[in-house]
């Protein structure tokens, strides 16, 4: 089966491996670039979580709350109860990545706030979206162990566009958030001009992380659909 060929091993190191790779050059850029800005303290002396707040109240987010979470960058924005979640970390820290990090999960409720498209977009993708991974891992295991793989490629094709599609929205969404972030932060003094490289630095190489995401999943989609093609012949 086509699965087992030489060319299957071929197209695999064609289509996953580049994904990979620069998957874990992005991770690296990630560290790298937030390990040496949280050891750069911030002139305002303030911590992350202040810095959130801060942009917060300025957009009368006054009710939306910056709760600290366990976890290494674990920070996120949750739509769903409307609240800003923090590392211990960032959420602590008085450094240039502390801020920046902060900054950026809170440009996120500025996006609910003002209904910006693609952030309402990504809520509605978020169920469909964990259906689909769920159902892509079930398939392509028992597919694999249980010798119909190749009858079920369209399928996996199907649940993986979705994942795909998820990934390409959530880009510009990071994108986005990064702008603003960037954009409150020196509106409201709360990192001078000579800082501003550092945040910088920290949220693109953040951004590269999505850009290697969506990358490697159109890379693992087309692999598959040439899977599919080559099975058909």
């Amino acid at each position: 089966m086509i699965y087992n060929s030489f060319h299957s091993v071929g197209l695999y190191f064609l289509f996953l491996i580049p994904g990979l790779l620069l998957g874990i050059w992005a991770q690296i850029k990630l560290h790298h670039a937030y390990g040496k800005y949280s050891q750069v303290p911030v002139d305002s002396g303030m911590t992350g979580a202040e810095a959130a707040r801060k942009i917060l109240d300025s957009a009368g987010l006054h009710e939306t709350p910056v709760e600290e979470v366990p976890g290494h960058l674990s920070d996120h924005y949750d739509p769903t109860k409307r609240a800003l979640f923090l590392s211990s970390d960032n959420f602590h820290g008085q450094s240039v990545a502390a801020v920046g990090v902060a900054a950026h999960e809170a440009g996120h409720a500025l996006q609910h706030q003002a209904a910006y498209g693609l952030f309402n977009v990504r809520m509605a993708l978020v169920p469909v979206t964990n259906f689909a991974s769920v159902a892509y891992t079930g398939i392509l295991f028992l597919g694999y162990f249980m010798g119909f793989f190749g009858m079920a490629l369209w399928i996996i094709i199907a649940t993986f566009s979705v994942i795909t599609l998820f990934q390409l929205v959530t880009l510009p969404v990071e994108f986005d958030a990064s702008r603003r972030a960037k954009e409150q932060l020196f509106r409201l003094g709360l990192v001078h001009e000579h800082e501003r490289a550092g945040v910088s630095k920290v949220l693109d190489a953040a951004a590269l992380t999505y850009v290697a995401a969506l990358v490697s999943s159109i890379l693992t989609l087309l692999y598959y659909i040439t899977l599919a093609r080559d099975n058909r012949r």
